[in-house]
């Protein structure tokens, strides 16, 4: 989904974890912080 509309906090979260634009792919290491983001914008994500 887009960020447009999305709390400034989730633009945070999509910006640490390396996504700028959508259908965009990245790998990031597994670690606690990352999971976190993630399940905060996990509305947003595929998870693959």
């Amino acid at each position: 989904k887009s960020p447009i509309g999305a709390l400034p906090k989730h633009k945070l979260c999509l910006k640490g974890l390396g996504l700028r634009r959508m259908h965009q792919s990245v790998e990031v290491e597994d670690n606690p912080a990352v999971r976190g983001m993630i399940s905060k914008i996990s509305y947003m994500l595929a998870v693959d």
